[in-house]
């Protein structure tokens, strides 16, 4: 069979379902310009684990893409967080490592686990030390404007305190209350008017792998029926040391925990997609689609994927 005679629906072009062999021919009219950023998960090791390799590369990237921001879905210190805003990580495992010219542009930065096993202040506080770290609360949300005016609303919600496990631990949620974030959150989404909707946090809902291990059924419960119910097309998320990309329910949940230490995936359990490659996510915000792709600390790409907007 032919297969350039065999025509594709938009939803096929969108989502990158192109039968193998065939190449993606450009449409005469140009596609917008894009919002470029970069995201990591899972990264603060002194530089061990091929955290510095997996720094270089995404200084490299975010350069060849003029990436304009760069976000963290936390675990950012390991294993214990910090202790002050003068503890060695903040030299050893993030002033030090990602010292590429295009990585000094804001971080939008949550907090994972691991960073509850230490102090919060000093993260909250150190945009008085390094005014690219950006962590203005422990949830929050930020509108970003797009080449044809429209506004993309973010929004960075803070995860660890929804695991009913940790409470008692030594990840230190119990004086957080997740009901009032959710209040929050329900809100900050049903006011916003925003054509594109993003929410990120470190733990994942759904992921390509699946299970007790991968799914987090106390984010389940509480948060998927909220994103569907505010069109949200795309979770971002990191926790699982590993890149992975599944879609549920219409909705694409985006895993970038490979920022220093991994593990060997095996292949993906549902539709998808699962690695356990060191490096990042390079993403690409247009009016109409997402365009994300997971790069390795080598700048290989096992993976892409064009998620288009939730139709209102």
């Amino acid at each position: 069979m032919n297969l350039s005679s065999k025509p594709l629906s938009r939803r096929q072009v969108l989502l990158g379902a192109l039968p193998a062999g065939l190449a993606l021919t450009v449409p005469a009219r140009a596609a917008a310009p894009a919002l470029p950023f970069v995201v990591i998960g899972d990264w603060g090791r002194r530089g061990a684990d091929h955290q510095a390799e997996v720094g270089r590369q995404m200084g490299e990237t975010a350069a060849s893409i003029a990436s304009r921001f760069v976000v963290s879905v936390g675990d950012n210190f390991y294993e214990n967080g910090v202790q002050s805003l003068d503890d060695t990580h903040w030299r050893q495992s993030f002033e030090g490592i990602y010292t590429a010219p295009a990585l000094q542009t804001p971080w939008y930065v949550i907090l994972g686990n691991h960073d509850y096993r230490g102090e919060i202040a000093p993260q909250l506080a150190y945009h008085s030390k390094s005014p690219r770290w950006r962590m203005p609360a422990r949830y929050f949300s930020r509108t970003e404007t797009l080449a044809d005016g429209s506004a993309a609303d973010f929004f960075f919600i803070d995860t660890s305190p929804f695991i009913r496990a940790y409470r008692g631990s030594a990840v230190r949620i119990d004086d957080q209350d997740p009901a009032a974030q959710l209040a929050w959150l329900d809100q900050a989404l049903g006011a916003s008017t925003a054509p594109w909707k993003i929410v990120i946090g470190h733990h994942p809902l759904y992921t390509a792998l699946g299970g007790a291990h991968h799914d987090q059924p106390d984010l389940i419960a509480p948060l998927a029926p909220l994103l569907r119910r505010h069109r949200v097309p795309v979770y971002i998320n990191g926790h699982d040391h590993s890149m992975q990309y599944v879609e549920m329910d219409g909705i694409a949940y985006v895993t970038t925990g490979a920022g220093s230490e991994t593990y060997e995936t095996g292949p993906a359990n549902r539709p998808g997609f699962a690695a356990g490659a060191h490096g990042f996510l390079r993403a690409a915000l247009r009016p109409e689609v997402l365009e994300i792709a997971f790069v390795t600390e080598t700048g290989a790409i096992p993976f892409s994927r064009v998620i288009p907007r939730t139709p209102r």
